[in-house]
């Protein structure tokens, strides 16, 4: 359940199974105490899975049960290695470019999107697909459609090379510009500076992007565009935990892919607030030396981080002396996406 910030929680240790028992709470002989001072853990809330990434792992695991393995999903489904491995353990495989899928294979798009070339190259070859794009990612597109339809030029503030802005690329006709940083604002050439607009990844930091929002409209007085509203509200919420997080600890941990660009984010949020802040993957990446004089971790994860790796890491903590768990109050999400109405189809038609 959750807890509000500065309530106690009971102090857990973990069984050699990986159970935790609560000695406070009627649970076995407690272990013996390693150290006389408790490390206090601060839960950031929201944190991990949001409604775009559970959306696209249900969508692979339902279209396993439809069609059984394999299923062919074009790059990662959702930027996680531990969602990865899980979905390959049940019969998913994971591709590069749709020419990987042997004829017939059931494909689906991952949750970052894909081009309209991409999406081509499946139908033409008359595969099965599955479209798990996050439905945020999704409205951006329409966004740059429709002003691409009304012969507006669009900029797309983003990371070049990220999986989401070359799908988002790809669906704009007559392309986009890419702008990363306001640094790159000075640098645009466009054809008619009364006709522009600007859509943003889905992702960014809220601040960073008004920067890079702020920039633009003091070049281009007439550019329209959403201000942050396309950076979807799990990415905002994580966000502004991860930066009442940082308020209250000594340490920041966020678990999250490398190339997880919201975790990444989370992580710059806490290195602004001058703590020592790392992005780790798992409890198995965590740097003992990082606790040195350190009474208060915070820890956060990204959205298509599951939860079992927040927990793994609290464990891991446990091996240094006895810990406390916390969770700060936070925004209750209850955001759910309707999965594709290919699944409903398929699902009827296996009956």
């Amino acid at each position: 359940m959750p807890f509000p910030f500065g309530q106690k929680v009971p102090i857990f240790r973990w069984r050699a199974s990986g159970r935790p028992h609560f000695p406070e709470m009627g649970g076995d002989r407690p272990l013996a105490k390693r150290s006389d001072k408790t490390l206090r853990v601060l839960l950031a809330k929201p944190r991990g899975f949001c409604a775009g990434v559970e959306r696209a792992i249900e969508i692979v695991e339902r279209a396993l049960d439809i069609y059984g393995p394999p299923v062919y999903v074009r790059h990662e489904i959702v930027h996680n290695q531990r969602v990865v491995e899980t979905l390959r353990a049940k019969g998913a495989v994971f591709v590069e470019e749709v020419e990987d899928i042997p004829d017939g294979g059931v494909t689906v798009f991952s949750a970052h999107g894909v081009s309209e070339a991409v999406e081509n190259s499946a139908k033409v070859r008359n595969l099965p697909i599955i479209d798990a794009t996050c439905p945020l990612v999704s409205k951006v597109h329409k966004e740059g459609q429709n002003h691409a339809r009304k012969n507006r030029e669009v900029i797309l503030i983003g990371h070049e090379g990220h999986p989401e802005v070359e799908g988002t690329q790809g669906r704009i006709p007559g392309g986009v510009y890419i702008v990363t940083s306001p640094e790159d604002v000075p640098k645009l050439t466009v054809r008619d500076p009364a006709r522009l607009a600007y859509i943003t990844q889905t992702t960014l930091s809220v601040d960073d992007t008004r920067d890079v929002i702020d920039a633009l409209k003091q070049r281009f007085p007439d550019i329209v565009g959403p201000d942050v509203k396309d950076i979807c509200y799990a990415t905002q919420n994580r966000q502004q935990s991860a930066r009442a997080l940082a308020a209250h600890v000594d340490l920041l941990l966020v678990v999250g892919a490398q190339n997880s660009s919201n975790s990444n984010r989370l992580r710059d949020f806490g290195a602004a607030m001058g703590v020592p802040s790392y992005l780790i993957d798992d409890a198995d990446s965590l740097n003992p030396s990082w606790l040195d004089g350190v009474s208060t971790v915070g820890i956060t994860a990204g959205a298509s981080a599951p939860e079992e790796l927040v927990q793994e890491l609290v464990k891991r903590l446990e091996d240094f002396g006895e810990v406390s768990v916390e969770e700060l109050s936070g925004v209750e999400e209850s955001v759910i996406f309707k999965l594709p109405r290919e699944l409903a189809d398929a699902a009827r038609a296996a009956e």
